[in-house]
């Protein structure tokens, strides 16, 4: 029933935590799992290479090209639930693939349904998600046919679509100048225009481990935060005739 897609460079440390407290967690209805090698050089092909679960199917690719990998990837699946997985999601609960399903069954017009992230200081995400949430009041709490969620902004990190309404929208946009970009938020968008919703599962947890505390940063990602912070510099002195761009952040 459910297809995972993990696209992964260079973190063989995380991915490997990943596969076995993740994906090997996961029910039996897990019937696919699409690994996508964005070229990376650190021991990341001979690792996958020897992984003996027939559900997994490897790719490995010659040229990192970031998160417009997730579009090729699920052009290999066949399942009819799709789950996008980052692969510094590195601990969830045993058959969380289930209760990410049976939740995402059970709630009318939903598109697009996240794990909620465990509360981990050094995780950049975890606590971005966590200031919009008690900070700027970004989520609103609804119970729907008794599975709690919380309405508001939703990220890629550990989220189920219908494929269904994935091949509606035509699947992840690619960015033909951008390795790294926003394409989780591309596809809300999507989603919210066909009339359909996206949330987080306030009662499936799961660690992401994100930011450079738990790995480094590629090339090609640091090529995207300076041409993203050099775009919002050039915007902000043209703005407020103000030279200094030291605490300018983007991601």
């Amino acid at each position: 029933m459910i297809t995972i897609a993990i696209i992964t460079h260079n973190r063989l440390h995380l991915l490997r935590r990943c596969v076995d407290d993740v994906v090997r967690r996961a029910s039996e209805k897990t019937r696919e799992v699409v690994i996508w090698n964005n070229a990376s050089t650190d021991g990341t092909k001979a690792y996958l290479d020897v992984l003996d679960d027939p559900r997994f199917r490897i790719v490995h690719h010659p040229e990192n090209i970031g998160v417009n990998a997730y579009a090729h990837a699920f052009a290999l699946a066949t399942q009819p639930y799709l789950i996008e997985l980052d692969d510094d999601v590195i601990e969830a609960p045993k058959r969380w693939d289930e209760d990410l399903l049976d939740a995402f069954i059970r709630i009318p017009m939903m598109g697009y349904l996240s794990a909620a992230l465990a509360d981990d200081p050094k995780d950049s995400q975890a606590q971005y998600m966590k200031y919009l949430r008690t900070k700027r009041n970004a989520y609103a709490r609804r119970e729907v046919n008794g599975v709690a969620i919380l309405e508001g902004p939703v990220g890629g990190g550990c989220t189920m679509t219908s494929r269904e309404l994935y091949e509606r929208i035509g699947g992840f946009r690619q960015n033909p100048k951008l390795a790294f970009w926003r394409e989780d938020a591309a596809y809300v968008r999507d989603v919210h225009r066909l009339g359909y919703s996206s949330a987080v599962l306030e009662d499936l947890v799961v660690w992401h481990a994100g930011g450079v505390y738990y790995s480094d940063v590629s090339e090609a990602k640091m090529e995207k935060l300076s041409s993203c912070a050099g775009r919002r510099c050039r915007k902000e002195r043209s703005s407020t005739r103000t030279s200094s761009c030291a605490s300018i952040r983007c991601g």
